[in-house]
């Protein structure tokens, strides 16, 4: 059986709430539940002052209109002392209020802090299969959004929903006990009305908000990917093209952002009838009490009195609700995501690795991004300890494949990937990733300063440490005569530095990591062939006594390594050393033959 949209709102709305409780109330932590404890104490406390509030009202004006000369004998006070303790009482109610604010926000702030790890955490533990398929723009509006509703969830769950229902239950037996039942009559089907009207409104509006959620995260998404994306945009003057595509998107929000707004007007206008309309009601019985002589002009205030009490907290339940239905929603779609699992997880006895001398072996590894497509077909390959590998090959061959699965991204399909006969699949993913140092073709660096960016690869590095890579990366004489050094503010993803620079803070950040497997992706592209040969004398340097693995289009920078490898379609085709792949005059051959007519002809130009 099919289930319809208010049954899946509200099988998730459920999962939300079951989610939740936990950070209200977390085992072992005493602390926050006494918290909550004192917190609800105090609500009981304000909602008992706000109800007896305006017995005081009615008491003074009984006793300055004299229907009551013995109002003064109450509490031994006179219309004046009254007045006082209305006063009094008043202020007493907003300070147990502001107290149960005050002693719950450690828990609420607790909690959202909590929760924000865990989706963080967990988006870092998402496959990079996820992560390129995601809108990151989305993914944060979705983070954002989620976070803040925890926080409001709790609090007026708990401090609103809750109090609204206890007052009014006090108020309707102060009614029924000093009135009759007539007027407990009009106040429940007002409440009813209201809380029916209120609900099924708000059930029709919480669909347009996701509509407008959906829209505003395409807005923000495409707002970011073409900031992210500033150069090309220029590149292409496509400036009208892109403010197009972000206005066809904002478009789309703003016809939903109507929806809501009109939606609100109709809710707000009903609403108001309703709540009117039972004022107006138990006002006129009330008068017609005073007009009898039933009741006396203090009872005429003090039934306006519980009314306006009423009221006010039934207009914020109409609020709050909205907005509780709105964080469901939001967090619903964290809780989604927290939901996602993560394709590559450690093994539940995974140890730690255990490098000994940094061999790697491909034994017959089969993988593929997707099924029908193949990348790797029956890959064999063998690194031993200390020695350098190059792969070459055509673009499409699975190259930057194999540099994926050695970092685990992914996991093989088939066969087997071993480090020191240690299946990378049955040791923890912080140590593989911990013994192995990439540089890849595009370095991408934090919105921070070099020094940061060279320390990333090992943050308890002494200053002459972070130094020292900088120099061996050939970069340390450059940042010197930066006017901060150091300290320079390399901008978002790094682009106040060109890519050669940002290339060599890459190297500097890796040769500090110190790994003993090292994984060299295009790592010298983004540079000039003298800055290609000072790094490649860098590297060459750091590489001695680790294992080297070099994924290469420019067969100049591999002719050193001890072994080359050809792929095609997945599959080596050649193997052996520079000059026995020369002697063979197969595809490596071509290939060098190919780019050093390519290098002559520019030397020539």
């Amino acid at each position: 059986m099919t289930e319809t949209i208010a049954q899946q709102e509200r099988r998730r709305g459920r999962r939300v709430l079951r989610d939740v409780m936990p950070y209200l109330w977390p085992p072992g932590d005493r602390e926050v539940k006494i918290r909550v404890v004192a917190a609800l104490v105090v609500l009981v406390v304000a909602k008992l002052v706000a109800v007896a509030t305006p017995l005081f009202y009615k008491q003074a004006v009984d006793a300055l209109a004299g229907d009551a000369p013995d109002a003064a004998t109450v509490l031994g006070l006179g219309a004046i002392g009254l007045t006082v303790a209305y006063g009094g009482a008043r202020l007493f109610s907003v300070a147990f209020q502001q107290l149960r604010d005050v002693i719950f926000a450690r828990v609420s702030q607790g909690a959202l802090r909590q929760l924000a790890l865990r989706t963080f955490r967990h988006i870092h533990a998402l496959s990079l299969r996820y992560h390129i398929s995601r809108k990151t723009g989305a993914l944060s509006r979705i983070m954002e959004r989620g976070v803040k509703g925890v926080s409001f969830l709790l609090r007026f769950l708990l401090f609103s929903i809750g109090p609204l229902g206890l007052e009014l239950i006090l108020v309707c037996v102060v009614l029924a006990t000093l009135f009759d039942w007539r007027f407990l009559g009009v106040l429940v089907v007002t409440i009813a009305l209201y809380v029916w009207f209120t609900f099924a409104i708000t059930e029709w509006r919480v669909r347009i908000r996701r509509e407008m959620n959906e829209q505003d995260n395409e807005a923000n998404q495409r707002a970011i990917d073409s900031l992210l994306n500033f150069e090309t945009v220029k590149y292409f003057a496509a400036d009208g093209r892109e403010a197009a595509r972000y206005d066809q998107a904002m478009e789309g929000y703003e016809s939903a952002a109507l929806k809501t707004a009109y939606s609100l007007a109709l809710i707000n206008f009903g609403q108001g009838v309703i709540i009117n309309a039972g004022l107006v009601g138990v006002m006129v019985m009330a008068a017609m009490g005073v007009t009898s002589g039933d009741f006396t002009v203090g009872d005429f205030v003090m039934v306006n009195a519980y009314m306006l009490q009423i009221i006010m907290p039934l207009n914020f339940l109409g609020t709050v609700y909205r907005e509780i239905r709105q964080s469901l929603v939001d967090m619903g779609e964290m809780f989604d995501l927290l939901d996602q699992p993560a394709e590559v997880t450690d093994a539940a006895d995974a140890e730690p690795l255990r490098v000994t001398g940094g061999a790697v072996r491909f034994e017959d590894v089969h993988f593929a991004y997707e099924p029908e497509r193949p990348i790797l077909r029956g890959l064999s390959l063998d690194v031993p300890a200390g020695q350098s590998l190059a792969i070459v090959g055509p673009t499409g061959s699975g190259k930057s494949t194999i540099g994926r699965l050695l970092f685990r991204f992914y996991d093989v399909d088939g066969g087997a990937l071993r480090i020191d006969d240690q299946d990378v699949r049955a040791v923890t993913q912080s140590s593989l990733h911990s013994a192995i140092g990439v540089v890849p073709q595009d370095t991408v660096l934090f919105n921070d300063t070099i020094y940061y960016n060279i320390a990333y690869g090992r943050p308890d590095a002494s200053r002459e440490e972070v130094e020292a890579a900088a120099r061996s990366a050939e970069i340390h004489d450059f940042i010197e005569t930066l006017p901060r050094g150091y300290e320079t503010l390399v901008g978002e993803r790094g682009l106040k530095l060109s890519g050669g620079e940002k290339q060599r803070v890459g190297i500097a950040r890796t040769i500090l990591k110190d790994p003993p497997i090292l994984l060299l992706d295009e790592a010298t592209s983004a540079l000039d062939t003298r800055t290609e040969q000072e790094i490649q004398a860098s590297l060459g340097r750091m590489g001695r006594g680790r294992t080297v693995i070099m994924i290469a289009h420019r067969l100049s920078t591999v002719v050193e390594a001890d072994q080359i490898v050809v792929l095609e379609e997945g599959r080596v085709v050649e193997r052996g050393s520079h000059a026995d792949l020369l002697e063979l005059h197969g595809r490596y051959a071509g290939m060098w033959a190919v780019q050093r007519a390519a290098d002559s002809g520019a030397d020539a130009a």
